[in-house]
């Protein structure tokens, strides 16, 4: 069983033991073949094969990269909405830039009575797509200026 690092109320961070990086290599192994794209599940009392749907299986195939190459994972869950405070911690930036950002319709936001909430997955596409943005500028700022 992976051994437990630290734990927080909706956050834990596991390290696999070596059998378990063996184990994780292996199906990586499978899942890397033209033919297997996705995981099968079965119960104990049945002999019944379930199909993970592809979504899921290239999430769980993507933890299990991870594992296989010796790295950690953590696996965390946020509720469905944000204060704005928990959002700007996500968005590593201060609450009244983010209140400021709400204002400028830079990113959703609404009302639930006097307080500020943001969806989650309002804030994690917003962190994604600035990610992209510095990465972009930043392969900009690497490119030969002589092309």
């Amino acid at each position: 069983m992976a051994t437990l690092l630290a734990s927080t109320q909706v956050r834990q961070m596991l390290a696999a033991t070596p059998a378990e990086l063996h184990q994780a290599q292996e199906v990586v192994d499978l899942l890397d073949t033209p033919e297997n794209h996705r995981l099968g599940l079965t119960t104990p009392h049945h002999e019944d094969l379930v199909a993970v749907p592809e979504e899921l299986s290239k999430i769980v195939a993507r933890i299990l990269r991870i594992v296989a190459s010796g790295g950690t994972v953590t696996v965390g869950s946020m509720p469905a909405e944000l204060t704005t405070s928990t959002a700007a911690e996500q968005l590593g930036i201060s609450r009244p830039t983010l209140m400021k950002m709400i204002d400028r319709g830079e990113i959703p936001a609404h009302k639930v009575g006097s307080h500020t909430r943001l969806r989650t997955s309002d804030v994690m596409a917003f962190r994604s797509e600035r990610q992209a943005r510095r990465r972009k500028a930043f392969e900009e700022l690497r490119a030969p200026e002589d092309e």
